[in-house]
């Protein structure tokens, strides 16, 4: 199987929809998963995740299945924390947070990283406890049951098909960190998602009837390149 990971394109929060350049980079985004092929088309219950689905579904002649627990509401009420002026954040967004979670001794912690005492007030655990919970449900349906904490799957039925989620960034780096077995602090201060950037993650199935998700290529933009749109990564900088 193919898991095609495809972060919203460029959004306003408020309301909550995209904006002429996103309903852009989604329909470019549709131009490209078109050229092989989608066979089942998932989004985040979020407007700017099904509008960003939404010309794939049409070009592709495909229906969307919405998955509330890819909306990123709910890792940002677990995620965020309230600064002193009152504004509400990412965590990983606030510089000293963001160098803790990068640090060597938080690396130490491994999977039990969520105990350091210098982390701010978040619900972290339970967060990621309900990420991973309802990120195993999801590969299950698809034929992959999570040995948690070996970076594999039992392939309970073969599926060679290609599979999109449309959804976002922060909840994103915490979906992939569920999936992959690697700690939530090595994703989430080493990695960042682009607009409408698409990540390929191969379930290859082996002999011994085990799979171990692989990356393919992770936040790729060569569909804005193709169409001639503007490739400024999350409107900040160019590359």
């Amino acid at each position: 199987m193919l898991l095609f990971y495809i972060r919203h394109g460029d959004p306003t929060y408020d309301p909550d929809e995209l904006t002429p350049l996103g309903k852009r980079q989604a329909e470019s985004v549709a131009k490209r998963l078109a050229l092989y092929g989608i066979d089942s088309i998932y989004a985040s219950t979020s407007n700017r995740a099904i509008q960003t689905a939404q010309p794939t579904c049409e070009l592709l002649k495909k229906e969307m299945t919405l998955l509330d627990f890819a909306n990123e509401h709910h890792a940002y009420m677990d995620f965020s924390i309230v600064k002193e002026d009152g504004r509400r954040i990412w965590a990983v967004e606030d510089l000293s947070t963001r160098r803790l979670l990068a640090s060597a001794e938080m690396r130490t912690l491994g999977e039990n990283w969520y105990t350091h005492p210098a982390l701010p007030a978040c619900n972290f655990k339970g967060g990621m406890e309900r990420i991973r919970q309802a990120s195993d449900q999801f590969l299950a349906s698809l034929g992959y049951e999570h040995i948690p904490g070996s970076g594999t799957y039992k392939v309970t039925k073969s599926n060679p098909n290609r599979v999109a989620l449309f959804a976002h960034n922060n909840f994103g780096l915490a979906f992939l960190s569920s999936i992959l077995d690697i700690p939530y602090p090595a994703v989430c201060s080493h990695f960042d998602m682009g607009h409408s950037n698409m990540t390929v993650i191969h379930f290859k199935e082996e002999e011994d009837g085990l799979s171990a998700p692989v990356i393919l290529s992770f936040s790729n933009d060569s569909h804005l390149y193709r169409e001639g749109l503007p490739t400024k990564f999350n409107n900040t900088y160019y590359f």
